[in-house]
């Protein structure tokens, strides 16, 4: 447990104190434990693994307010867990809304961004755009709506043991890649008390306002550190457009791993090509 921006959060750490510190953002719906293998890849290269529960999740601090899952808390969140690990920068990778995050915490912390690497996400901009005018992006980002109905959508997601919840880890091409023992883990953590809300507020939070406030956000997310998008063709949820459109927004040295035939979860789907792409970028820098 480690004290960052006011809260607790709950971290998996693997490897030497005195190492390159690299932080591993997750997304929704799960936790720390997805990046189980990379923290295991990281710590063998001679690298300091951190996963945190973000907040909201696992046995991280929860907020119950709505606004306290805004990006620029979210942001800081990471700022002072790599404060706490008395680093003053580190390699920052994320997946799912971990992507989002990190998205923004190089943009706006250059400084301590040494380099980032995404998962699945693609730059917030072009993906706002792409969800303006991209029919393609318009459907798979149709779920969203449910997300944002408060109470409704804890109902839907919660019901029959999480049914619906469950059932995301099964979509795309490989539906057996997230074992079940996780999978229920996950879906145990977020059926506490509050904990599945606080997961939706991330949406409630930062999409709330409309497409053309988030839009108009992202617009300014320049991003100058050395990054490396990781895409599955087979996404169900995020599509090819706005991954295509991404290099236009980095300033910095990009890099596009496009992973064939895989979906959403890549940490589970193709992990040893997610632990080598970071541990590469380790070495490199």
């Amino acid at each position: 447990m480690v004290r960052a921006n006011g809260l607790r959060f709950r971290t998996m750490v693997d490897g030497p104190a005195g190492g390159e510190m690299f932080i591993l953002l997750h997304g929704f719906p799960e936790g720390a434990e997805s990046w189980s293998k990379q923290v295991d890849a990281l710590a063998k290269a001679g690298h300091l693994a951190v996963a945190p529960d973000l907040r909201g999740y696992g046995l991280s601090d929860a907020p119950e307010a709505v606004e306290t899952y805004a990006m620029d808390h979210l942001v800081e969140d990471v700022a002072g867990i790599i404060t706490a690990f008395g680093k003053s920068e580190a390699h920052v990778a994320g997946h799912d809304w971990g992507a989002l995050v990190a998205w923004f915490f190089a943009g706006r912390h250059a400084e301590m961004t040494k380099s980032l690497t995404v998962l699945s996400v693609a730059h917030p901009a072009a993906l706002a755009q792409a969800s303006q005018v991209d029919k393609d992006q318009q459907d798979r980002s149709r779920y969203i709506g449910l997300f944002m109905q408060e109470g409704k959508a804890e109902r839907v997601l919660a019901d029959e043991d999480y049914r619906r919840l469950r059932a995301m880890f099964a979509l795309g091409p490989n539906p057996a890649a997230v074992p079940p023992g996780v999978v229920d883990h996950f879906a145990r953590s977020l059926s506490r008390p509050g904990r599945l809300t606080a997961a939706l507020n991330y949406y409630r939070a930062n999409l709330g306002a409309g497409d053309g406030a988030w839009a108009a956000l992202t617009q300014e997310l320049k991003i100058a550190t050395p990054t490396t998008l990781l895409w599955g063709d087979q996404d169900p949820a995020l599509g090819r457009r706005a991954v295509e459109a991404t290099a236009a927004h980095v300033e910095g040295a990009y890099r596009l791993e496009v992973l064939e035939g895989s979906g959403h979860w890549l940490q589970f789907e193709r992990p040893d090509e997610v632990s080598g792409s970071l541990t590469r970028v380790g070495n490199i820098n």
